[in-house]
């Protein structure tokens, strides 16, 4: 009874949690085609249809967030899948340079911060509601963290302009640096980690959820972007979400991301490059 009134914005609920992450790979999958591949006349479509993607993995995130049996494992396992993304697309770069295709992929960043919030909020509401003071000040301590985690840029920004430091050095600077999980370097921006958190807060409210996506959509839209508004459209795929959580596959998610992005990285250099 409880999955009917949480989930009851459309009576067309046929997609659970891990039909919809496929989906989104998919998605995922055209887009990276395209950024691969656009210097050698990668179709516009690509792209646009992955921009759906991005919304559904945090939607996905956010629920499994609330269904998690341990919230603390699941920080780790996007920390680690955060380091090691950057780890790899630093190490791939630096093995195949291509001057066509730069890796900045790292939604294992974004979804760290969004989960970090999702915790401060969690953190914050039992605090209050249970007149808890050190549980409020845990709160604001978690949600301290990520801008702290700029620092260390800045620190590199200025290490930069010392034109004493070895260049390789201040590579790894910049790498040791980038680990760090901050608000600067998720990818998709503030935004989109902002919108995961939303909705998170709002899991029990699809069509507040959608409103966020669809507002988010606008300004975007409305500040010029051609095409990062179309994910307006993962609106759809969200109202068809059920709420059964399907078969999982947790571990699948974890090790397509990268590999796919680096076999196509590897094709297009070795190929195209």
């Amino acid at each position: 009874m409880e999955a009917k009134v949480q989930y009851g914005i459309c009576k067309w609920k046929i997609l659970n949690a891990t039909t919809l992450k496929l989906l989104a790979v998919l998605l995922m999958f055209l887009d990276h085609i395209h950024q691969m591949f656009v210097h050698v006349g990668a179709p516009l479509w690509l792209t646009m249809a992955g921009r759906l993607a991005f919304p559904i993995f945090l939607f996905a995130s956010a629920e499994s967030f609330h269904y998690t049996r341990s919230k603390k494992k699941y920080l780790w396992r996007l920390l680690l899948g955060s380091w090691g993304m950057t780890l790899f697309t630093v190490a791939l770069q630096g093995v195949l340079p291509n001057d066509n295709v730069v890796l900045m992929n790292n939604a294992f960043s974004t979804f760290f911060i969004a989960a970090v919030y999702m915790l401060v909020w969690d953190t914050l509401v039992e605090g209050i509601k249970n007149r808890k003071p050190g549980q409020v000040a845990k709160g604001l301590f978690y949600g301290i963290l990520p801008v702290l985690g700029t620092i260390p840029l800045f620190l590199v920004a200025g290490l930069s302009a010392n034109e004493n430091i070895p260049l390789p050095l201040l590579r790894t600077c910049i790498t040791a640096a980038m680990m760090v999980p901050n608000l600067l370097v998720v990818e998709g921006g503030v935004a989109m980690a902002a919108l995961g958190v939303g909705f998170y807060i709002f899991r029990n409210h699809r069509a507040v959820q959608i409103a966020l996506l669809l507002a988010l959509s606008g300004v975007v839209y409305l500040m010029g972007d051609t095409i990062q508004w179309m994910m307006c459209f993962a609106a759809i795929p969200i109202a068809l979400y059920n709420g059964e959580g399907g078969r999982g596959m947790k571990n699948f998610f974890y090790i397509f991301y990268p590999l796919h992005i680096g076999v196509l990285y590897i094709i297009s250099t070795l190929l195209f490059g």
